[in-house]
C-alpha cells in the first residue's frame, strides 16, 4: 500500500470521527440535569438519563451513497444492537444517524411511522430476496452476513429491538452541524464563534479517559459559560472610520441632496467632498452586516440627537454675534466639523462617524437644520 493510501485511509477515519464527535456535542445542547453523553459507551454516542425511556443510543454515519434495502449500514447496525453485549433496556429509542437519503425503491422509507410487526415484516420481505446461491456462497457478501446474523436472532429480542429503532436519514453534513452548533451561542460575535466551537470541541475531547467518555449536563453548562463570558465583547466598538473622501463623480451623484445644497448655500464649496465622503461612509457602516447591528443602529441614534441639540445651540449663538452672513455661516461650520466627538460611554468615536451624522441630520428635512447664519 502506498504512503499516500494511508494517509487518505487515515484521514476518512479521522474525519468520520470527528463527525461522530460533532454529533455528540450537538446533543449536548439537549441534556436536561443529571443526564450525561457519552462516546463510545454502547456504541457511537449514548444519551443517558436516569430514565431508561429518555434515554438513546445513536449511531453515527456519514455516506454519501443511498440507504437502500440491503445497505450494509441498516444491517450492521441491527446486529450490534442485537448482539448479547448489548443492553437494549438501557434505552428507550435506538436512532440510526445518517446523511444518506433513502434509496428510490427502498422499502425503509416509511420505518418510523411503522410498528414493531410491520417493521418486521419490511426486513423479512427484503432478506426473501436473496437466493439460496447468495445465501450459501463460500464467501457471501458482507451485507448478506449481517443479514443472515440479524434475521438468524431471537425474534421476541428482534422485535424488542426492531420497536425502538429509528432511522434518521440527510442528516447534517459537518459543515452545516458547525453552523448549527454556532446559531445555539447568544451575545458572541461572530469573529469569535470558531474560538467558541474550538473550545467546545477541545472540552469534548478533553473528557476522554482510558476507562470512560462521558460529558455531564452540569460541566458542559459551566464550559458554555465560560466561554460565553471569554468571548462575548465586554465593550461597545465602532466600525472603522478612515475619513473618506468623495471623488469627484461620487460627489456629482450626490449634488442635489439637501446636506450638499446647504454647504453650497454658504458658498463652502471646498469642504463638499469631505462631507460626502463621511456621509457616504456613515451610511456604509450602517448597511454593514455587524454582530451587534442593533447595538449599533440604537447608540447612533441616540448620539445624533445629542448632536443635533447641540448644533441647534451652536447656530442660535452664531445668529446673535453675526455680522456677515457667509463669514458667519462658513466659521460655523468649520467650528461644528472640526470639535472633537462627544464621548459616548467613556468611549470617543471617530470624528468621521460624528461628522457623517451631522450631514446626515442636515439631510433630513423634517429636521429643517441648515448652516447658514443670518443677522
Amino acid at each position: 500500500m502506498s504512503g499516500g493510501q494511508t494517509k487518505n485511509a487515515a484521514l476518512t477515519t479521522a474525519l468520520a470521527f470527528h463527525y461522530q464527535v460533532l454529533i455528540g456535542l450537538d446533543k449536548c445542547f439537549s441534556l436536561e440535569d443529571g443526564q450525561s453523553i457519552w462516546f463510545e459507551k454502547d456504541g457511537d454516542v449514548s444519551l443517558i438519563s436516569s430514565d431508561a425511556l429518555a434515554s438513546t443510543q445513536t449511531e453515527v454515519k456519514d455516506y454519501s451513497s443511498a440507504l437502500t434495502d440491503h445497505h450494509e449500514n441498516l444491517w450492521k447496525t441491527l446486529k450490534n444492537w442485537l448482539a448479547p453485549e448489548f443492553n437494549h433496556t438501557q434505552y428507550g429509542i435506538l436512532i440510526l444517524h445518517t446523511t444518506q437519503k433513502f434509496g428510490p425503491t427502498t422499502r425503509l422509507n416509511d420505518w418510523n411511522t411503522k410498528n414493531t410487526e410491520q417493521r418486521l415484516a419490511i426486513l423479512k420481505a427484503i432478506f426473501a430476496e436473496r437466493t439460496e446461491e447468495q445465501l450459501n456462497a463460500d464467501k457471501p457478501s458482507e451485507a448478506i452476513k449481517l443479514q443472515k446474523i440479524v434475521m438468524a436472532s431471537d425474534e421476541l429480542l428482534l422485535k424488542s429491538v426492531l420497536g425502538k429503532v429509528t432511522l434518521f436519514t440527510q442528516a447534517d453534513n459537518a459543515e452545516n452541524l458547525e453552523k448549527r452548533i454556532l446559531s445555539k451561542p447568544v451575545g458572541i460575535p461572530r469573529n469569535n464563534l470558531s474560538s467558541y466551537l474550538h473550545g467546545l470541541v477541545g472540552f469534548v475531547y478533553a473528557q476522554a479517559t482510558q476507562q470512560s467518555w462521558r460529558i455531564k449536563h452540569s460541566e458542559f453548562s459551566a464550559k458554555c459559560e465560560e466561554l460565553t463570558s471569554l468571548l462575548c465583547k465586554k465593550k461597545f466598538t465602532f466600525p472603522t472610520f478612515l475619513g473618506y473622501e468623495a471623488s469627484d463623480l461620487e460627489v456629482e451623484l450626490h449634488q442635489d441632496r439637501p446636506f450638499v445644497q446647504k454647504i453650497s448655500e454658504i458658498e463652502h464649496h471646498q469642504m463638499i467632498p469631505d462631507a460626502v465622503g463621511n456621509w457616504l461612509e456613515l451610511q456604509n457602516s450602517l448597511l454593514e452586516q455587524l454582530d451587534e447591528y442593533p447595538l449599533y443602529r440604537d447608540k447612533t441614534v441616540k448620539y445624533q440627537n445629542q448632536l443635533v441639540k447641540l448644533y441647534k445651540l451652536a447656530h442660535s449663538s452664531a445668529q446673535l454675534e453675526a455680522t456677515d452672513t457667509i463669514k458667519s455661516s462658513k466659521l460655523l461650520y468649520n467650528r461644528i466639523i472640526s470639535e472633537q466627538p462627544l464621548s459616548m460611554e467613556n468611549d470617543i468615536p471617530p470624528i468621521e462617524y460624528k461628522n457623517g451624522l451631522i450631514h446626515d441630520a442636515m439631510d433630513d428635512e423634517e429636521r429643517d437644520l441648515k448652516w447658514k447664519v443670518e443677522p
